[in-house]
């Protein structure tokens, strides 16, 4: 399908580092055109997640090339394809895991290979909330942390994107799920997607309530958002062998490293970018048994208009309490 008709569309750059104000919308953005291998996707919808806060604000290890377009985890429909691109055709419904031009826009050009298929059952705001989420989650409990059928594991921040994907994956594997959230929505949340018990950690002594919950014994693995606050505790909580796996923090933290050393526990570091091919095709063909399987259902939560961009930015990083994915709209 050629796009002789579209020149020109609307998208947020970002043409300097800084905070939230730096998200501008602009109407006059070239369409984008699918180079070899590539495809152009009509966006309906682009999950917004915190390292696209990071990466705005310039403190990210990756930076990319200044003016730019944040977003990766896009949904919509196939407008072109590039040469040499079999798998897909105008007018399919697909997702994204990694948009080349950014998916804060309203046309985004990415890679055959990191656009997959989405299913009839799922929406589109629904398809771009499964991107960084699910595929962090995955990378966290299996390929880094090795979380076994029979573990318990405690998501550490539960009601977000990564956590609700985290607790869905994890009581399909055959795990014991506990989960935290900051509201009594969040709790909620947590409980109908996966978690046998929730606790809010805003209470104080929830983290003896956990301990309790798994009588004394500690958890396996922990999944956490927010580690600039919670890896002393998560420490506290592992038993013998357990492993945390750091999916968020917003600072730095002091820890005892003799801590980690009777119960020889392991902290582990996880960016998706650092992913194989093949890691991700072994996560790619783990979500879709999911979706198959009925299990692997994104809670989609605020839902803000492209020019709401900034807006979308301050509360996805101030907000008391996540409750399911943020996405923005076109």
């Amino acid at each position: 399908m050629k796009m002789a008709t579209l020149k020109l569309m609307r998208a947020i750059r970002v043409s300097e580092f800084g905070g939230p104000s730096v998200l501008k919308l602009c109407t006059d953005v070239p369409v984008p055109k699918p180079a070899q291998k590539q495809v152009l996707i009509q966006v309906h919808a682009c999950g917004v997640n915190p390292v696209e806060t990071y990466i705005r604000a310039g403190a990210y290890s990756r930076k990319p090339r200044l003016p730019y377009t944040p977003g990766s985890d896009v949904s919509g429909v196939v407008v072109e394809v590039g040469e040499g691109v079999d798998l897909f055709k105008a007018g399919d419904r697909v997702f994204t895991t990694g948009s080349e031009t950014g998916g804060y826009a309203e046309y985004s050009v990415a890679s055959e290979d990191t656009v997959h298929r989405l299913p009839d059952s799922l929406d589109f705001t629904q398809g771009a909330a499964i991107g960084i989420p699910y595929f962090t989650a995955y990378r966290a409990l299996f390929q880094k942390a090795h979380a076994k059928a029979g573990e318990t594991v405690l998501v550490h921040g539960a009601s977000g994107g990564v956590g609700i994907a985290a607790c869905q994956m994890a009581r399909a594997f055959g795990m014991k799920v506990l989960g935290t959230a900051g509201t009594p929505e969040g709790i909620e949340q947590v409980l109908k997607n996966g978690a046998h018990q929730a606790f809010n950690h805003r209470q104080k002594g929830y983290i003896d309530k956990i301990k309790e919950a798994t009588n004394g014994q500690g958890v396996n693995v922990i999944v956490e958002m927010l580690s600039n606050v919670n890896l002393s505790n998560d420490l506290e909580l592992l038993t013998y062998g357990g492993r945390v796996t750091i999916v968020g923090s917003r600072g730095t933290i002091e820890i005892n490293p003799r801590d980690t050393m009777l119960k020889e526990l392991s902290i582990i570091g996880v960016a998706l970018f650092s992913s194989t091919r093949e890691e991700k095709t072994e996560c790619a063909a783990a979500l879709f048994a999911g979706m198959d399987a009925g299990w692997l259902k994104p809670v989609v939560g605020p839902q803000y208009t492209i020019d709401k961009a900034a807006e979308a930015h301050e509360n996805i990083i101030n907000s008391p309490g996540a409750t399911g994915k943020m996405v923005l709209i076109m």
